[in-house]
């Protein structure tokens, strides 16, 4: 597996298939796994990179202040491409619009599938379906913290948790207890965001963009869909993925993979 060493960080990736470049940028509950579904049909075309971000999954962190925008910008530098279609989910995505505002001219197109939002602040509603369900779970109970955000986000406050596939589940939970540690230790570290923060520069991103989110997914990430479309000058709200929350490429993959690949090919002519 390949690593880029940043002044002692190493970010694991992985890069198949050739082609235009297509970077994949997971969630803040999960890693680079994450998109396991999409690498086969996205690279039959594409040049295909899952980044593990700096501190998630198997890539590392030191007590250096970074940026995760200034991080993708580094491994496309590394890997030789001048411009990539960057594919984020949640935190990925809200690492993708920083890095097509950052640098707009590394980025060819934005495919946001439940996308965050830097400088976002969660609603009353969200915190309080939150609270209901983890307000008992200690903070050092970290088996139990993840199966929390596993029930919020994964399944959803909406669908009922004995309806799930309990592999999905447990894959789910296992990444996001990887994940809780990554955000513990992500805590001890300057992390730069953009100044301002995207939530008020939705107006200055430039690359086509592709919006979307799981039908059942909690409602903040679904307005923030609609909020983007609306203000992103080049952008194209897609319906909701029925049936499907916060990591709708591992739940409906099939769906998906067909929403990438039709903005792919749009993005080609």
């Amino acid at each position: 597996m390949p690593y880029l060493d940043l002044s002692g960080a190493s970010l694991a990736y992985d890069d198949d298939g050739t082609g235009p470049a297509v970077l994949l940028l997971h969630a803040g509950i999960a890693d680079r796994r994450m998109w396991r579904e999409q690498v086969g049909p996205l690279s039959v075309m594409h040049r295909v990179i899952r980044l593990d971000l700096r501190g998630y999954g198997e890539s590392t962190l030191t007590r250096q202040p970074f940026a995760h925008h200034d991080d993708v910008i580094a491994l496309l530098d590394h890997l030789g491409i001048q411009r990539a279609v960057l594919v984020g989910c949640s935190f990925g995505g809200a690492v993708a619009v920083d890095t097509a505002l950052a640098y707009p001219d590394r980025v060819a197109g934005l495919a946001l599938i439940g996308s965050a939002l830097s400088g976002h602040e969660w609603s009353e509603e969200v915190d309080e379906l939150w609270e209901a369900l983890a307000a008992q779970v200690g903070t050092d109970d970290v088996d139990a913290m993840a199966e929390a955000e596993v029930r919020f986000w994964v399944v959803g406050p909406g669908r009922d948790l004995a309806t799930m596939d309990p592999d999905l589940l447990d894959f789910a939970w296992r990444m996001d207890r990887r994940a809780l540690a990554a955000e513990a230790a992500l805590g001890q570290v300057d992390v730069h965001q953009l100044n301002p923060v995207a939530t008020y520069r939705l107006g200055e991103v430039r690359p086509p963009t592709l919006v979307t989110a799981g039908g059942a997914d909690v409602p903040d990430i679904r307005r923030l869909a609609d909020r983007m479309a609306a203000e992103i000058p080049n952008a194209h709200r897609l319906p909701d993925i029925p049936d499907a929350a916060h990591l709708s490429p591992l739940e409906r993959p099939e769906e998906v993979n067909r929403i990438v690949l039709s903005f792919l090919g749009a993005l080609r002519g």
